[in-house]
């Protein structure tokens, strides 16, 4: 992978790309894992982009099959250098350090496969139908399905639910 192919194509997704890996996983190295993995099947499949949906539509798609595919296999492989990591994370690696975003993500990691996808693709305010365009169902289900999602993150992070 070059590195302008990652500065053009993988960065500008970055921060899609570190949200789902880490609705993901537990652990940093783990993080890791996820995130090279979904940048190699970036750059691998990048040719097969039509253009149908918006990049990001594609990216989110395409790093939720990862990550699901990777927490299915269990996967502890490294596909290739933390060179190609953003800086941010190498440097002071502070991805799971703030308390209050550990504990949110602790409630969503909680939810299933499909309703973590879905609210993290609602808390980076797509619409419904991006959402389920995304997800492959009718906005009117991810109405549905966000207000139940909303309600279960509720008690769980009251620990209200056991």
């Amino acid at each position: 992978m070059s590195s302008d192919f990652y500065t053009n194509s993988i960065l500008p997704y970055a921060g899609i790309i570190i949200k789902i890996c880490r609705a993901y996983t537990n652990t940093q190295e783990d993080f890791e894992d996820y995130y090279q993995e979904v940048c190699l099947q970036i750059w691998r499949s990048h040719e097969n982009f039509k253009n149908q949906s918006k990049r990001s539509t594609w990216i989110y798609r395409l790093s939720l099959n990862v990550c699901l595919t990777l927490m299915k296999k269990n996967n502890k492989t490294k596909t290739f250098a933390t060179e190609y990591l953003p800086q941010e994370l190498v440097e002071d690696s502070q991805t799971f350090s703030d308390e209050s975003l550990n504990h949110l993500y602790d409630a969503i990691k909680q939810l299933s496969e499909i309703d973590r996808a879905v609210i993290l693709l609602y808390l980076e305010e797509k619409s419904y139908q991006e959402i389920a365009d995304i997800i492959g169902t009718s906005p009117n289900n991810i109405g549905v399905r966000i207000k139940r999602i909303k309600e279960r993150l509720k008690k769980l992070l009251h620990g209200k639910v056991n």
